[in-house]
């Protein structure tokens, strides 16, 4: 690994792990976009280069044969990272594994499974409607992505509590240590069976997830058994965990902005752009990192072979430059679609309709029932580092 000397860039040594009161880290990245474009960053043993600014982060994913995806996290870049699929490909084994998958997360096949995540977000408000309290970031919000996921999976709902409990492994190890590789092995155990039972009675291709990534070759020949458990254990960790967050960050924003939520009532046909302005103003991904793959000179920061990038995809979405008050909660601005809350390029998110539209249908069917609530302690509300999300939220509201 190359440590390169920060000549002619300001150092940085924020530690980006520890848990934070709620919001604190925005407001710091937001400090450090405007402290300096490109900064090194030597608080995680190895450092790495923190790309902050919009055109700046864009150009960067726009490049990955310059920027490649041997590397997809900057805190923790190798040797003791957790080997996701397709994330951690490049072109064109990349292309070829998007291009097997892209079919379930298309538009189209999203628009198939709404009926499937209204009774998901129906059956879960039945259960807790009636108590007039909820820990939404165990409870609804985690259950829901969770619920979803395994369905499409062909996998058992009631197998949902234990899921969660190795997919919050990983992301409290920083995708590594041995709680999250542990967690890594028991997810793959879990769909090891499943697979095998596919193989002797498969099922119809076209509905069922598994029986299709067993029958169908990525390019010119099947997926491994070890690339076939990897996929599903990506897909949950991924799918659940970015859900969860981001449904706790707006549901703490409407409880909190009543014009906000009134917005969310009012408004149902605006809802998909309500959540593109959510993920902008509040993106999680806070860390996503690239390789190096020759020496450059990037915006007069000399980048050596070898060395990890940190791409700012949270202070790129909020950055003055291109998006005017970024700070401000505003579903209608003209340049929405340019935020960087997906990702851009060949890597853009995979499951990014998938997720859109769990949410959408999340806060139409919560609002229906419930559309009055409250944070139970909104100053006592703390976030976890490394990939963004709030450790707890109580909320509460009349009981009718």
């Amino acid at each position: 690994m190359t440590i390169s000397p920060p000549t002619g860039c300001p150092v940085n040594h924020t530690d980006f792990t520890p848990a934070k009161p709620a919001l604190s880290y925005w407001k710091l990245l937001d400090d450090l976009r405007e402290e300096a474009p490109i900064m090194w960053n030597d608080a995680h043993g190895v450092g790495f280069w923190m790309v902050q600014r919009h055109d700046q982060v864009l150009e960067v994913m726009q490049q990955p044969k310059l920027f490649s995806n041997d590397v997809i996290q900057a805190i923790n870049p190798r040797e003791d990272a957790i080997y996701f699929l397709p994330n951690m490909l490049n072109a064109p084994e990349h292309n070829d594994m998007r291009r097997l998958l892209n079919r379930w997360f298309s538009p189209a096949a999203v628009r198939k499974a709404e009926p499937l995540m209204v009774e998901r977000a129906n059956s879960l408000i039945d259960e807790l409607i009636g108590e007039g309290r909820h820990e939404m970031m165990t409870g609804f919000a985690m259950r829901y992505p969770t619920d979803l996921l395994l369905q499409i999976l062909g996998m058992p709902v009631e197998d949902g509590p234990q899921m969660v409990q190795w997919v919050e492994a990983i992301f409290g190890g920083a995708f590594g240590g041995e709680g999250g590789h542990a967690a890594v092995d028991k997810i793959k155990a879990y769909f090891a069976p499943a697979f095998e039972e596919r193989r002797k009675n498969p099922g119809d291709p076209e509905t069922d997830f598994l029986t299709y990534l067993l029958q169908t070759p990525m390019g010119d020949s099947l997926l491994s058994d070890e690339d076939l458990l990897t996929v599903c254990m990506t897909m949950m960790t991924a799918g659940l965990d970015t859900t969860r967050s981001a449904l706790g960050y707006i549901f703490r924003d409407l409880a909190l902005n009543d014009d906000h939520r009134t917005y969310v009532i009012e408004n149902t046909d605006r809802l998909p752009d309500v959540v593109e302005e959510f993920v902008r103003l509040h993106n999680l991904i806070m860390q996503p990192g690239r390789e190096v793959t020759e020496d450059v000179d990037f915006h007069g920061v000399h980048m050596k072979k070898g060395d990890v990038v940190w791409i700012g995809i949270a202070q790129a979405c909020r950055d003055p430059r291109e998006f005017a008050d970024p700070t401000t909660f505003d579903p209608d601005r003209d340049n929405l679609g340019k935020h960087l809350g997906w990702g851009a390029g060949g890597h853009r998110c995979i499951g990014m309709h998938l997720a859109r539209h769990e949410i959408v249908v999340a806060l139409r069917e919560w609002h229906k029932r419930i559309p009055d609530y409250r944070v139970v302690d909104p100053d006592g509300l703390m976030e976890r580092g490394v990939q963004l999300s709030l450790q707890s939220m109580e909320l509460e509201w009349d009981r009718r």
